[in-house]
């Protein structure tokens, strides 16, 4: 079959700059270890970028069919340029060239990539999450969140902007800088104390969960991630069963609430009498082998590996779960 790889590196191929930049890419050793991957699984492949000239590029490759059957499918690896949603952005281009694709559709990225909503979604769905307030400017009122906090913005991935906020008279900087930096709200939410593990989710209906990985700080004095710290990976995490599959459970329901597909990263914090709290969901994971990065495997790669799948046979299973969801079961 033919699969464009479609991720966004050169961010040139727009009309305009307009909207907040995306402050995230997949690095390109990462994206032609994907390409070796559904090489290996016998696709015809091309990489391509997710700007203005995609779908001129997705049809020259993929030629239609007289009978209107696609001839190809997408992996999608496009985080964004710009703009509101940008996670959003590719899959809806390819929804109105009706081209199938991997992973989430354009309300699912939405939805993942706007922290607030995904702690409302999931909350509403008897899913555990921090208390939390949405700040607009500095000097607004915490409320009755307790302090230390946590500050970050309200629509990045990850750990982008992060900051640990100890007590009130700090706050209203660290609500400034958000804003400034990154020109949207800041999300303001209890701080968990204890320990921090991601849970990779694959599938739709027999939603297959990876085992847990949980990271290690060491006696490092911050204990949540950064993006400018790296951080151990223990995978399986030591965790005891019934904790085990809580948190197996509520990863699946985060997934469900929301409307992710095919794969996509939960992440927790786990206190220290044992409840858990879902922090967010990466629908777009990053997809890197220890072999393409110095500083290691991503999160899904390692918990693939330890249930015994290798970084080409998950890619590929990938890639069979989303041409399962469009066509049924079958061979790709």
């Amino acid at each position: 079959m033919r699969v464009a790889i479609v991720w966004n590196h050169d961010h040139t191929g727009v009309i305009n700059r307009f909207g907040q930049p995306c402050q995230e890419e997949y690095r390109r050793e990462t994206a032609e270890s994907v390409l070796a991957a559904l090489q290996e699984g016998g696709h015809e492949t091309l990489l391509c970028e997710g700007d203005k000239g995609l779908l001129a590029t997705l049809e020259r490759f993929m030629s239609p069919d007289p009978q209107a059957i696609p001839s190809g499918m997408v992996f999608n690896m496009a985080v964004g340029i710009q703009g509101e949603c940008r996670q959003s952005h590719v899959p809806a281009m390819l929804e109105m060239a009706g081209i199938p694709y991997t992973g989430s559709g354009p309300l699912g990225h939405a939805l993942a990539l706007d922290k607030v909503i995904t702690k409302r979604l999931i909350r509403e769905s008897g899913v555990p999450t921090p208390n939390f307030r949405v700040m607009r400017r500095g000097t607004e009122s915490p409320g009755d969140l307790r302090f230390p906090v946590v500050v970050k913005p309200r629509h990045e991935s990850d750990t982008c902007g992060v900051q640990l906020v100890d007590e009130p008279a700090q706050l209203e900087h660290a609500v400034e800088v958000i804003v400034t930096q990154f020109a949207q709200d800041a999300l303001v939410e209890e701080y968990i104390e204890g320990r921090e593990v991601t849970i990779a989710l694959l599938g739709n209906e027999g939603t297959e969960v990876l085992p847990i990985i949980e990271y290690d700080f060491g006696e490092r004095e911050i204990r949540h991630l950064t993006r400018e710290t790296t951080t151990r990976m223990i995978c399986p995490a030591q965790i005891e069963s019934n904790l085990a599959m809580i948190l197996r459970d509520i990863s699946v329901a985060t997934f469900r609430a929301c409307q992710c597909r095919d794969y996509a990263r939960v992440d927790l914090r786990i206190d220290r009498s044992g409840r858990p709290f879902v922090l967010e969901i990466n629908s777009i994971p990053a997809l890197c082998p220890s072999s393409a990065d110095p500083l290691g495997t991503s999160c899904l790669p390692l918990a693939a590996m330890s249930a015994g799948y290798s970084f080409s046979s998950l890619v590929n299973r990938m890639l069979e779960i989303a041409h399962a969801r469009y066509f049924g079961p079958g061979i790709v």
